[in-house]
């Protein structure tokens, strides 16, 4: 059975379900127990599950990621936040050095259940530190899953699969879209690996994932008055990357276009827009194209529109890949 919920409701069920289903699963962070967390992710699961389980921590990423790193050596799974995006940097030597080579390091002998959540992204205004994409860093760093939720359904299920996981596994969680409302069904599973086809078409391929799947999805629906049919992905995991998926789709289409917030230098977009020529290039139509954050700093709040992309730019990469004149530019 269904039920209707904001996507930070369904993160808040996954957590509590998981804390129920196991009792090895305990989560750390800032703020996370008497309030709730900044953005009620955690609301009411210290008062249900106690201090022990979900646990106030001081201000200091690494020792949050250390921490964590002891109690998955003993046997737990720690569900590790991080309060905003732009605070994971004091905890990243931790992630990199400890909690993505271990299991490498003992040939097997230790796992790492370790969760990370991460709220990341723009789009709500914040001041400095509070609306960064860091999402290429850790999925360059080799023994870490990065995956990415789109939509409530989505985080449930995915929140689940992490938390279930033996790999240690970061979860990026698009904060401008905390509030989006969808069904839930808490009995659907999620794959970790596997990126998703939500919207069928002929004209071209339309990558996005976390925040801008649903600003893909709204072009898509806005490229038909102009008769064209963008089949639309959801990447979900960024590490490791779902090539197959988004391969089949470029043979169907013979277009790409790439889009996400994050700076587009050595990006994830410049990492399937590889793929994508290396495994498909005879059916390429056109060179693919990338809308991306442009390459400076997070802008303050009142620029970030201006920073994101949006359906115009979006739609003006369709419009070169398919040979049009670029109008909404010229417009």
């Amino acid at each position: 059975m269904s039920t209707t919920m904001t996507m930070a409701a369904a993160l808040n069920a996954a957590l509590r379900d998981s804390l129920e289903a196991d009792e090895d699963v305990l989560l750390i962070g800032e703020d996370i127990g008497t309030l709730g967390g900044v953005f009620r992710i955690t609301d009411g699961l210290k008062e249900r599950f106690g201090a022990s389980r979900v646990i106030d921590s001081p201000l200091a990423e690494s020792g949050i990621i250390g921490t964590s790193v002891g109690m998955a050596y003993r046997g737990m799974r720690p569900v590790s936040e991080i309060q905003f995006d732009g605070f994971v940097y004091p905890g990243f030597d931790q992630i990199v050095a400890q909690v993505a080579r271990l299991h490498y390091r003992t040939s097997g002998v230790v796992q790492m259940p370790l969760t990370i959540r991460i709220p990341f992204g723009g789009g709500i205004g914040a001041v400095e530190h509070h609306s960064e994409s860091p999402e290429a860093y850790f999925a360059h760093t080799p023994g870490l899953r990065v995956v990415t939720v789109a939509d409530p359904q989505d985080a449930y299920s995915t929140m689940r699969a992490a938390i279930e996981c033996d790999d240690p596994v970061m979860v990026l969680e698009p904060k401008r879209r905390y509030w989006s409302k969808g069904e839930v069904d808490t009995s659907v599973t999620a794959d970790l690996s596997s990126a998703r086809v939500l919207r069928e078409g002929r004209d071209a391929t339309l990558v996005a994932y976390g925040p801008l799947v649903v600003t893909a999805l709204e072009a898509a629906v806005a490229a038909e008055d102009d008769g064209i049919d963008l089949e639309v992905i959801d990447l979900r995991s960024l590490s490791p990357l779902d090539r197959d998926t988004v391969a089949a789709s470029v043979r169907r289409t013979g277009r790409l276009v790439v889009t996400h917030e994050a700076p587009g230098n050595v990006s994830l977009s410049s990492e399937v827009v590889a793929s994508a020529v290396e495994d498909c290039f005879a059916h390429l139509e056109a060179a693919p194209e990338r809308v991306t954050g442009f390459d400076i700093p997070y802008p303050p709040g009142a620029l970030e529109d201006h920073y994101l992309p949006g359906i115009d730019r979006i739609l003006d990469a369709v419009d070169r890949t398919l040979g049009r004149r670029n109008s909404r530019e010229a417009a």
